[in-house]
């Protein structure tokens, strides 16, 4: 089945529509859903959500601004955004076992571990205020690079230019 004939049998609600729908996007969006909540159980829940908004909201969907994985992708990353942002999530994240951590310990000298340990943030701030600027609102606050553009009051292309150069310069420090 299409893209096309996805999106017709999905604007009728048929109900075949959702299964196809389900096995064609399940493995990416829970892919990039899994790799912001950090946690298989709430992904899980994350992404059965995402798909319920994605059913419930295909009218918002317009094919002139963007690809519909595009759109479907947003919906599935605002809502890991939202998730990890609620208060439910964060007092979860709280009572965490030390298990968790003690890989941390284990072999701190491996840069993964320093970047756990000590944060990405650190690294971030030898970039040039640009940069700093644009990461955080893309990265820290989760901010879409339209959104970005209008804060900074800048280009579409440009933000997206300069976020490409950063993460550029952001991995050959991260080179050590």
């Amino acid at each position: 089945m299409s893209q096309e004939e996805l999106l017709v049998l999905i604007y009728k609600k048929d109900e075949r529509a959702f299964t196809h729908l389900y096995d064609m996007y399940s493995k990416s969006l829970f892919s990039v859903i899994n790799v912001l909540i950090r946690n298989r159980e709430e992904a899980e829940d994350v992404l059965q959500e995402v798909f319920v908004k994605i059913w419930k909201n295909i009218d918002s969907y317009n094919e002139s601004k963007g690809r519909f994985y595009t759109w479907i992708l947003n919906i599935a990353r605002n809502t890991s955004i939202d998730k990890l942002r609620s208060k439910d999530f964060n007092n979860s994240q709280k009572n965490l076992p030390s298990d968790n951590f003690v890989h941390l310990l284990d072999d701190s000298n491996k840069l993964v571990n320093r970047i756990d340990t000590i944060g990405i943030q650190e690294f971030v701030k030898k970039l040039k205020p640009k940069c700093i600027e644009i990461i955080d609102l893309l990265f820290f606050k989760g901010y879409t690079q339209q959104e970005a553009s209008e804060e900074l009051a800048m280009p579409l292309g440009t933000i997206k230019t300069q976020n490409r150069n950063c993460i550029n310069d952001l991995r050959n420090y991260l080179k050590i």
